[in-house]
């Protein structure tokens, strides 16, 4: 297992995710034995930074994660977790919601803890002096409860910035979705410049991109098996992270005991890649990309009636494109309802004005009509508050 530095700690380089455990037959139980036996492989070998979150899998992976790991020693492992102040809620309680997350993880304390992707639409509420989220959070750092405080993102490099200058210099470390499409596709170059500028160690998720990058199409798949024929696609996309001297721990949200088997052995020595490696994997993701050939300059801004960034969300459109995601959505959610693309009001002074002759209505109208097609991020939220409410009625029954 290779291994990096993090705030004065010996990690794995990979990182055990559990957002997207297995499942049961009925497609929302975690398979804990399966999840067990992936876990004791992953330690077995090396692995030794954990990650977990209060909502995923319906607050059920915090303590599935906890009491896997009970089994051994404390001070063997490294067990991140995160504050979910990026949900919509009547009120923001980080007390009652950190005492909640230590007795589901069965621990006393947290080595890495973070505030849970601060974004464009969530930056109040984690700046809100009314919640008090960030002192709170120091307090536990100064009473140990807390072993280093960070916070995940996926906000725009100005957000980054942004927060970072109001938290001053109590985040130690920085959580972005960074792989070799989102390089360029969610501009994730100038996000890890930013924190690297600034002395922020990062630790990357969405590492091959919700499983898009370990599954590629059969063409582009084909064009790695002729470099490394025993070689995954995941693999590549885990190697090319490696390269990166800041990139500290790579979370990989492992699904099943193939996977584990797979990334650990990806991660069990550093396989350098090459200059030919980079351009190989810069040439897939442009391949990957359905883009709308924007080019920012963004003459169509001028015209328009209702003062749209249409490039903007051209952009976070040929995001979507790529791979629905509700943090695309969430993105579209925090902006005023008439700066949304849903406000294109179809006058086409754009389309006459465009370089590239893009027919701006149609595709607003497309995007606002996918984005339609899956649930808000409003009724996300709404689902994940019920499933909690659930977890601790279950368990005062228990208890009963």
């Amino acid at each position: 297992m290779i291994y990096s530095e993090l705030c004065g700690h010996k990690v794995s380089r990979l990182g055990f995710g559990t957002m997207r455990l297995p499942l049961l037959a009925d497609g929302t139980t975690v398979d804990k034995e399966q999840t067990e036996r992936m876990i004791d492989y992953a330690i077995a070998n090396g692995v030794n930074y954990f990650d977990t979150a209060a909502p995923y899998h319906q607050g059920t992976s915090e303590i599935i994660t906890g009491e896997i790991l009970k089994k051994y020693p404390r001070e063997s492992f490294y067990l991140a977790t995160k504050y979910p102040g990026h949900q919509i809620a009547k009120s923001y309680n980080p007390a009652e919601v950190f005492e909640e997350q230590l007795e589901k993880c069965g621990v006393d304390y947290f080595d890495f803890y973070l505030l849970h992707n601060v974004n464009e639409k969530c930056y109040d509420v984690y700046t809100d002096p009314k919640w008090g989220i960030l002192d709170y959070f120091v307090e536990q750092k100064r009473l140990g409860r807390i072993k280093h405080l960070g916070f995940s993102s996926h906000g725009s490099p100005k957000l980054l910035e942004e927060f970072l200058d109001y938290a001053d210099g109590e985040l130690e470390f920085c959580q972005i979705q960074m792989n070799y499409l989102d390089w360029t596709l969610q501009d994730a170059k100038r996000k890890y410049e930013l924190l690297t500028e600034r002395n922020i160690p990062v630790i990357v998720m969405e590492s091959v991109r919700g499983g898009a990058l370990a599954n590629l199409p059969k063409e582009q798949e084909e064009r790695l098996k002729e470099v490394c024929p025993d070689k995954s696609a995941a693999s590549w996309g885990y190697r090319w992270l490696t390269q990166f001297d800041n990139v500290k721990v790579i979370l990989s949200g492992l699904s099943n005991y193939e996977q584990t088997l797979d990334n650990v052995e990806t991660f069990n020595e550093a396989k350098p890649i090459t200059e030919s490696d980079n351009k190989l994997l810069f040439d897939i993701a442009e391949h990957l990309k359905d883009s709308i050939p924007c080019t920012a300059c963004r003459y169509c801004c001028k015209g328009c009636p209702m003062g749209l960034d249409i490039p903007t969300l051209i952009a976070k459109y040929n995001d979507y494109r790529v791979a629905p995601s509700f943090n695309i959505s969430m993105t579209i959610d925090a902006l005023p309802e008439d700066k949304r693309p849903s406000a294109c009001i179809g006058c086409g002074k754009c389309v006459r004005i465009c370089p590239q002759n893009i027919d701006i209505p149609k595709h607003f109208k497309d995007f606002t009509e996918e984005l339609g097609k899956h649930l808000s991020w409003e009724e996300i939220c709404r689902q994940r508050e019920e499933a909690a409410e659930a977890l601790k009625a279950a368990k005062k029954n228990k208890g009963e």
